[in-house]
């Protein structure tokens, strides 16, 4: 008897044992609207295991069994307690909450400043294009003609112009425009609605295989809103005659269709003696569906255009003799007008129950057309030396990336695609007064094609996770110069390979350190190429960052690096002067520290300071600066959210002395400027200010060293000439929701 007992107590424990000892849960996060959730952090209760969700919402917890307790953790989502009651993958849905910045995890990824984007646009909200750009820890932006034109942007080291040595995306298609008739990179994103922005994924630094031309000093990319969760419209009106309006409908929300549309005009006069007469409408909408349960698909389409007037950059001399206010004009015919309209659709298919395939598609259309005078009278004493530079554009593009998760310690992804941008009519000329042309200093059609391929892969060896990258790119660069007598089609190719290797080491819940080391590059101008006859076209960037992310105590977060850039040797086409010039070596060295600390449930702090050394390495010493680039920045600020009903921020920015030639005896002179933001929701509708330079100090938002003559000049004068920033500025907005 007592054998049959035991082997019925055996068979029964061999029956039962399947079910209760499961060693893996899978499951899929979603929020309320069936977005899927990335980075949210499952832990196990029992044994503290714990896995971060990918992008399609996925994750994979080892060491799980039935009757298990997961905490599922998300900045601005209710936590929530599953229980694991068999071993069938689970869908689980996480609803929205009061931030709170314990509940923000250490990323599980190399990606560690995306933490960082969810909490400050989560904290503060933004209004602006400009705005969305400096959410990106050290990066300054300057605008010097009239609101219109791309801004120029600083970063690690950089005086990027308009976008040379970074990567700009919204929704994977390319804000950057190659061998632009006023600059390489040139990207401007006015036509980028910020109302609309869900994420902001940027890094900085060569170091990731899926981001190529111009990924040198770092990339931001912008991810819209799949969906509203309600209509809107609003009302802004402030000094400088400035108006905004804005609306945002909500079309189509069901469980598997969402669809808005939103609309935008802008008007100023702004703050200079000469009116800007600046005026911009932007028109956006997007269509997503879930085609069935592996296939999600995301249309968009956008019309932006923009005109204005613009002071540009004016001699100290002229201010100090009393010529002309600190925002007057010497030639108050510069100005521009810009249009671009976009195509955008993103596709993904779940594969299998570990892989995924997403596609993208982008065709755009671009006109542009700046006048400027940067010399006043230094060429031409008779008419002055206004240019123009004009061009129309079509760009078409398109990028596939296949992703598994092969198992717990090995997932990769492979990619592939091509760019090509076609200008007609790209051009430099000597203007008067906007309408007559009196040369054309260069004028001809540009063909530029970028093939690309591209592989990841991810090793985790208990706490490291070790990945490989490398990507591979070919150009082909067509120039047909129209100022020749016959028709000359000249074309080079080159290719060049970027090898990536990156680690990350979790200590623990708390504590991420990571070395990251790659090579990047960005395309020269094809104007340079052909001028070079297709030699060191491609120059190369060669980084490495080693740093960690931080959470001393549950409500602060902490990021620190230190990193180095070298870049090769490169030549240079200056789009204001149809020349070409010799670049160099250059080395930055410098480090990167940021915080963030929710003081209560309702107060937050941030900062972030960068020190940067950029050096010109072919130069002897003393001799060797470079130009513009920044030395010290320092942001930081304090915000309110939702006490009863106020939110808001008075954030201030500094951006230190930097050096205006290449001996540091002329320097761009630093400044620090304080903003002020509040609101008030009451049930449906919202009041608020924006003020700008809310101390009102006087402070110069841009600066060049620029020999310039002026009309009662007999010689030349070579000093710094700037663009006024903005004085105290007071915005009104009053908001309505539907």
């Amino acid at each position: 008897m007592k054998i049959i007992v035991n082997l019925f107590t055996l068979l029964v424990v061999t029956y039962l044992t399947p079910a209760y000892t499961q060693e893996v849960f899978k499951g899929n996060l979603t929020n309320e609207n069936g977005t899927p959730l990335e980075n949210v952090l499952i832990q196990n209760l029992r044994n503290r295991a714990h896995a971060h969700s990918d992008k399609e919402g996925n994750f994979t917890l080892e060491n799980t069994i039935v009757n298990d307790t997961l905490k599922i953790t998300y900045p601005e989502y209710e936590v929530l307690y599953h229980k694991v009651e068999n071993n069938t993958p689970a869908i689980i849905i996480l609803f929205c909450k009061t931030f709170k910045l314990e509940e923000v995890s250490i990323s599980g990824g190399l990606k560690q400043l995306n933490t960082l984007s969810k909490i400050d646009l989560e904290i503060q909200p933004v209004s602006s294009s400009q705005e969305l750009l400096r959410k990106v820890p050290g990066l300054f932006i300057g605008q010097h003609a009239g609101g219109g034109k791309a801004e120029q942007i600083f970063l690690r080291g950089f005086d990027i112009d308009h976008g040379t040595d970074i990567n700009i995306s919204v929704d994977g298609m390319p804000v950057n425009m190659v061998s632009h008739a006023h600059g390489q990179g040139y990207a401007d994103l006015h036509f980028l609605i910020p109302e609309t922005i869900e994420e902001i994924d940027f890094d900085k630094g060569p170091y990731f295989a899926e981001k190529g031309d111009l990924t040198t000093a770092g990339y931001v990319a912008f991810k819209t809103k799949d969906k509203l969760n309600n209509s809107s419209a609003s009302a802004e009106m402030g000094q400088y005659n400035t108006f905004r309006v804005l609306s945002m409908f909500n079309l189509l929300n069901t469980k598997n269709q969402n669809a808005y549309f939103t609309g935008e005009y802008l008007m100023t006069d702004n703050y200079f003696d000469a009116p800007q007469n600046f005026s911009r409408i932007n028109l956006f909408g997007k269509y997503s569906a879930t085609l069935s349960t592996q296939d999600k698909i995301s249309i968009s389409a956008s019309h932006f255009k923009s005109l204005w007037d613009a002071s540009g950059q004016i001699p100290e001399r002229a201010v100090n003799e009393g010529l002309i206010s600190f925002y007057g004009a010497i030639d108050p015919t510069e100005g521009g007008n810009t249009s671009r309209s976009n195509f955008n659709v993103q596709h993904s298919n779940q594969t299998s129950e570990n892989s995924y395939i997403k596609n993208s598609l982008y065709v755009s259309h671009y006109d542009f057309e700046l006048f400027s005078n940067f010399t006043f009278f230094l060429e031409d004493p008779i008419n002055g030396d206004q240019i123009r530079q004009k061009e129309k554009r079509l760009i078409y593009g398109i990028q596939s990336e296949y992703n598994e998760n092969v198992n717990n310690s090995f997932s990769y992804k492979t990619g592939a695609g091509f760019r090509n941008d076609n200008t007609h009519g790209t051009e430099l000329s000597h203007t008067v007064n906007r309408n007559t042309v009196l040369e054309h200093l260069s004028l001809g059609d540009i063909t530029q094609n970028n093939l690309f391929a591209y592989t990841s892969a991810d090793y985790k060896i208990d706490q490291l996770l070790i990945n490989l990258g490398l990507r591979v790119d070919y150009f082909k660069f067509d120039y047909v110069d129209k100022l020749l007598p016959t028709y000359v089609n000249n074309t080079q190719s080159k290719g060049i390979v970027s090898p990536k290797v990156n680690f990350l080491y979790t200590v623990n819940h708390n504590l991420n350190l990571f070395l990251k080391m790659g090579k990047g590059f960005h395309s020269n101008d094809t104007r340079a190429v052909v001028a070079q006859q297709g030699k060191e076209i491609l120059p190369a960037a060669y980084g490495t960052d080693l740093g960690m992310t931080w959470k001393p105590i549950a409500r602060m977060f902490v990021n620190a690096a230190l990193w180095y850039l070298y870049l090769e040797q490169e030549f240079v086409y200056v789009g204001d002067a149809a020349i070409v010039e010799h670049g160099g070596k250059t080395a930055r060295k410098g480090i990167d520290i940021g915080a963030r600390y929710q003081i209560t449930d309702w107060l937050f702090f941030n900062t972030d300071a960068t020190y940067t050394h950029a050096r010109s390495i072919d130069e002897e010493n003393g001799a060797d600066y470079i130009p513009l680039a920044p030395v010290f920045t320092l942001t930081g600020g304090l915000s309110i959210k939702n006490l009863k009903g106020f939110s808001g921020s008075l954030r201030a920015r500094h951006l230190g002395d930097r050096p205006a030639n290449e001996t540091n005896t002329v320097k761009a002179t630093g400044y620090t400027v304080t903003d002020l933001s509040l609101s008030y929701q009451i049930k449906k509708c919202s009041l608020g200010v924006n003020i700008d330079n809310i101390f009102n100090v006087r402070w110069k938002e841009t600066q060049f060293l620029t020999e310039s003559r002026l009309a009662n000049e007999s010689a030349p004068v070579d000093e710094i000439h700037f663009t006024a920033g903005t004085p105290f500025n007071a915005r009104f907005i009053f908001k309505y929701r539907f």
